[in-house]
This record gives structure tokens, sequence and C-alpha cells, in this order.
């Protein structure tokens, strides 16, 4: 791992801006003719699939994470069309898992965990009753992954800065470290992740903290050698996702978007095939 964030790939290679990321996803709003909204609750819905399949394993918060970045990062420069979300989703926790030096999670256990996943929540969404890949093209889906990261597998997550602003705060630590841990957990429905450094997102989580607790935090911030605009325009995001949370319903909302890219019910190749992605876009 890079002694800091600041020599780290995470900052030289993958903090984006949000002209990269719509250029990125041009095709998808052009060829399935999707909003940007539509979009992110693509994303969260699959950032939501990834959570069931890590906590199922027995997987830590910040395995969880990572897999959830490595997924935002294919397809900030990939289509959805290039490898099916379904099959990218759980081959980012197999990566993470291997990244984060978790242990071995055998092909058995692995493939059991993708089963249950769908039989147990997502059957409907895809309309099949099992997990409809095998081993070895999750396997050969993960060496795509990987070139597409450039082997660029260490991210930096908001978790530890978070904790070490805590420690400076004065005022209702218990109640506002686990509101702003919440909402870090939420950023990763956004493109928060691939915009900003971890410790602004720390900051901002922790800020939208104290607006939901209704705690004066503006002297504390004003102190920070921090670019407030900036601070405060991820907060924004942040709540932005919580406005949208008010009135999104995932069990009639998704269902016709999953419908417009085609996730195949028995892939055998085709356009599905990640054989058809280009990874060196």
């Amino acid at each position: 791992m890079a002694a800091n964030f600041w020599k780290s790939s995470h900052y030289s290679q993958w903090l984006l801006d949000r002209q990269e990321i719509l250029a990125g996803r041009g095709e998808d709003l052009k060829l399935y003719d999707f909003t940007e909204n539509e979009i992110l609750k693509i994303h969260m819905f699959f950032a939501n699939f990834i959570r069931h399949l890590g906590d199922s394993l027995k997987l830590r918060q910040q395995v969880i994470a990572t897999a959830i970045v490595y997924f935002k990062r294919f397809y900030s420069r990939n289509s959805l069309k290039s490898i099916a979300p379904l099959l990218l989703a759980p081959t980012c926790i197999l990566l993470a898992s291997k990244a984060e030096e978790c242990g071995i999670i055998s092909p058995n256990r692995f493939l059991n965990a993708c089963h249950n996943a769908i039989k147990q929540k997502y059957s409907s969404y895809f309309e099949v009753t099992e997990y409809p890949y095998k081993m070895n093209i999750i396997l050969e889906c993960e060496f795509f992954l990987l070139e597409l990261l450039d082997c660029s597998l260490i991210v930096y997550h908001p978790y530890r800065p978070l904790l070490q602003f805590i420690e400076d705060f004065d005022k209702k630590k218990d109640a506002l470290l686990p509101c702003a841990w919440r909402a870090i957990n939420d950023s990763y429905n956004t493109d928060i992740c691939l915009m900003y450094p971890p410790y602004v997102i720390a900051l901002a989580c922790l800020h939208t903290a104290c607006i939901i607790q209704s705690i004066d935090c503006t002297h504390w911030f004003a102190e920070l050698s921090v670019d407030l605009d900036l601070l405060f325009e991820v907060t924004r995001q942040i709540v932005a996702l919580y406005e949208l949370l008010k009135t999104y319903e995932e069990s009639t909302e998704i269902k016709p978007l999953l419908d417009k890219i085609a996730i195949p019910t028995n892939p055998k190749g085709g356009r599905y095939d990640i054989r058809t992605c280009d990874s060196t876009n």
C-alpha cells in the first residue's frame, strides 16, 4: 500500500471530475435513453446487491466498500452493455476480498452465496431462479476488471479519517459517529467516491450528521484548513441522495431499467459475453 493517499494510484489515477464520469456514461445515456438519475438508481441497486452478497459472506465493511468502488470505476469507463452488471458485481466482491487480504473464499462458498442472493431477494428482478454464471466466467471477468483498473487495487476510504476527526470533535460524539458512519456507507450509492479525497468525504458525512442531529458545528468547521465550498458541495450531494430516497421505490422502479439493459437469463455469449468488453477504453 502507498505510504499515504497523495502518493497512491487512487489519487493519481482514480479521482475523476463530473465531466469525465458523464463522458464515460455517454453511450448509456444515448443508447438506453437513460437520465442521470436512472443510471444512479442502477448503480445504487447493484451497490445494494454487493452489500447483500458481502454480508452473506461475512466480509468487513471496507471490503464491501472497495468492491463498490471497483464496480463504479469500471462503469465510469465502460458501458453497461460491455459486461452484465450481474456478472461484474460479484466479480468485484471476489477481487476486493483478495485486495483487502480478508482470506480465501472457496469457489463453492462464493457461488452458493450468489445463488442464495438470487433466491432470497433478487430473482424477480432478473427472472432467474439461480445465479446464471459459472465460476470460470467470474474468474475470466476478474481478469478484465484487473486490466481495466490497471491493477490499481488500493482504495482509500473515509472511515479512518472520520475516526480521526471525531476525536477532535467536542460535541455529542456518541450520537454523531454512528450517524456519520451511516452517511459514509450511503455515500457509496453516489459518485462521491469517484470524485473526492476520502478526508473530504469524511468531513462532509460528519457535517451531514451534524445537520441530521441538529448540532451547531459552524465554529469547528470554520477552523479547519479545508475548502468549505468543496465540503458543502459534497454535503449537498449526500443530502440530495436522501431526498431521492424519500420517493424512490426500488421494487417498482428498477425492473424496467434492468429490462432496458437486457440482462440475460441464460448467458452463453453474444453481447454480454465478457469478450465483447474493450478493456482499453
